[in-house]
């Protein structure tokens, strides 16, 4: 294993190392299918990279259709012809640092810290990529304010149909989260293609409202170690349940002398909701010597680059300042829209496995 001196550190060896330690929570993503490595994403971005580095728009194939014909030897043929779509691919990248004194060592007996460092880039990187999935789905709620004319309209009922509100329910039992919810809200979104949603990610404040009611189950997982440990996941109706405190919340102030409540978001996605695919960086993990500072430091870099498509859902980069989204820019609405045909034709919205409940626990 490569060593954390400067002088010895081997980068690729350090990354096939890290690629080589269980990644549990991302292994149970994709064991949901909601987040899902897509082929084009590779093509586009690594494997033909001369089409594009950062962005590219791709076609999407819409789906055959028409009413069937009467074939009875008389009824002339009307063939009917298939739109060609088009969507919004991005790459965003992250970079973090951690810098640990030779000092500590020597005072601590000789306490590896960077060995913990390392113990724990996995989990660090599990929590930014969250963090932006759930700044995506943000914006993509968000995009009642894209388009014009009949694409604007379409965004609008996406967000409307998706969205399944009971916050302002008239009891306070039926303003929380109860045995219903979800299959109400899957079924509002996409009718008959209910079945394919499979994640659930929401605020601990949901989670422990549907622990008490006994419809949440945490998994757990046995570590390198032998410890069993809790993931810090669930299953509700047979769907992986993630909890996240930073999911949207708002506190609503209460009227004519009414108490003020707290709204929480939470998002259920459909097997190929997003796709994932992680493209690199030239240099992925590198240790930089300094010297001179505090008696001498080292700092591990460790740098990712990752591509996103969003089944159904075109990125637009109508609002993006560098050649990486921030996580403020995906959370605006504006630069996201359904694909399109580039003139007034969205996929049907239906397609599109993702929705959101809107609730006070």
């Amino acid at each position: 294993m490569a060593k954390f001196d400067a002088k010895s550190f081997n980068e690729k060896a350090f990354g096939k190392y890290m690629s080589a330690v269980p990644n549990v929570k991302l292994n149970k993503l994709k064991e949901s299918k909601a987040i899902v490595s897509d082929q084009r994403l590779r093509e586009t971005f690594v494997t033909n990279s001369q089409t594009g580095t950062v962005y590219a728009v791709l076609p999407f194939f819409g789906l055959i259709g028409g009413d069937a014909l009467n074939y009875d030897g008389e009824t002339n043929l009307t063939a009917d012809r298939t739109d060609t779509f088009e969507q919004g691919v991005f790459v965003y990248g992250r970079m973090m640092g951690w810098t640990e004194a030779d000092f500590s060592y020597d005072v601590t007996g000789g306490v590896d810290f960077m060995a913990n460092v390392r113990n724990q880039i996995n989990r660090y990187w599990n929590d930014v990529d969250q963090g932006t999935l759930l700044a995506i789905l943000e914006g993509i709620f968000a995009m009642l304010v894209t388009g014009t004319g009949a694409i604007k309209a379409a965004n609008a009922e996406f967000v409307d149909k998706h969205t399944y509100d009971i916050s302002e329910e008239s009891t306070e039992e039926g303003q929380r989260m109860g045995a219903t919810s979800l299959n109400v809200a899957i079924q509002k979104a996409c009718g008959d293609n209910k079945q394919k949603f499979s994640l659930v990610i929401c605020h601990s404040t949901v989670a422990t409202n549907l622990e008490n009611l006994k419809l949440l189950a945490y998994l757990k997982y046995t570590d390198a170690e032998g410890i069993e440990r809790d993931l810090g996941m669930g299953t509700w109706n047979g769907r992986l349940v993630i909890v996240d405190d930073s999911m949207p919340i708002e506190v609503v102030s209460g009227t004519e002398g009414g108490d003020s409540y707290t709204k929480y978001t939470t998002y259920v996605l459909g097997e190929g909701a997003i796709g994932f695919e992680p493209v690199g960086a030239k240099v992925p993990y590198e240790m930089v010597r300094d010297a001179k500072t505090r008696g001498g430091e080292d700092t591990l870099i460790s740098r990712k680059r990752n591509a996103v498509s969003v089944a159904g859902i075109s990125y637009l980069k109508a609002v993006q300042s560098t050649n990486s989204p921030t996580d403020e820019e995906l959370k605006n609405g504006k630069n996201w829209s359904l694909v399109s045909n580039g003139s007034n034709k969205t996929i049907d919205h239906k397609a599109i496995p993702i929705a959101r409940i809107i609730s006070r626990g």
